[in-house]
């Protein structure tokens, strides 16, 4: 008998559509174009840079026949600038890159997570979409590619714990009836954090129709044996008269 898959994408899942990014590399040697299913990749001539899907990134990174660039969000000043921004204002979570002007003529919208977000021409300010996996697996594959590898890890863990505990925060909020803001969150953080705000959200759910159960117990409970307090408040009146 197989299990019931748990609600929405899981972290693996989540990890695997990362692979989809596109990032920027230089190639250390010639390489034939290649007919991909989301589209062909033109050959690739040292040390001229190209966007790959990071998941051929990788793998021309492992045979070492590229090198990756980090985008500009994964460097120490960006990351560090960032965090700032993440720990002065509690409320929110640092804004989304922003969308490129469209052209008239496109009638499909784009939308994160489907934009250059992780290439070397990205905004340094703004983290993406899958900016905590992609992070990760940069710097387990191309540590020698950052500047200072060791530092960016640091600062991709203070900004997690930090935007966690907000998203944790966030749910106090729902006790009393409101809702979590989740612009800016990313898709890790989304899988990550769907088990705790759906179990905090079950929990309350719960709370909530036992209030209501005993409610309605007391209001039947007074409906068959009388008001308490009601008949001696009329008796004192008609004493008074």
């Amino acid at each position: 008998m197989a299990l019931p898959l748990p609600p929405g994408l899981t972290p693996p899942e989540v990890a695997f559509l990362c692979e989809m990014e596109l990032v920027t590399v230089i190639p250390r040697q010639r390489l034939e174009g290649l007919a991909l299913l989301g589209g062909p990749i033109a050959a690739l001539n040292p040390p001229h840079r190209t966007s790959l899907p990071l998941w051929l990134a990788l793998l021309l990174k492992r045979q070492r026949r590229a090198n990756i660039l980090p985008p500009p969000w994964l460097s120490p000043h960006s990351l560090t600038a960032i965090l700032d921004h993440e720990t002065e204002n509690e409320e929110g979570f640092s804004p989304p890159p922003r969308l490129p002007p469209q052209p008239s003529n496109n009638t499909l919208p784009i939308s994160p997570p489907f934009l250059p977000s992780s290439t070397a021409e990205a905004a340094p300010d703004a983290l993406p979409y899958h900016w905590l996996e992609l992070g990760e697996m940069l710097l387990g594959a191309a540590s020698d590619d950052f500047e200072d590898p060791d530092n960016v890890r640091k600062l991709l863990r203070g900004l997690r714990e930090v935007r966690m505990a907000k998203l944790r925060k966030g749910v106090d909020v729902l006790d009393a009836g409101g809702g979590v803001q989740m612009n800016g969150v990313g898709g890790m953080e989304v899988s990550e954090g769907r088990a705790f705000i759906g179990g905090v959200v079950d929990g309350l759910r719960k709370i909530a129709a036992s209030r209501e159960q005993q409610r309605r117990d007391k209001e039947r409970e007074e409906r068959e044996n009388g008001y308490p307090g009601t008949g001696d408040y009329e008796d004192d009146e008609m004493d008074m008269q």
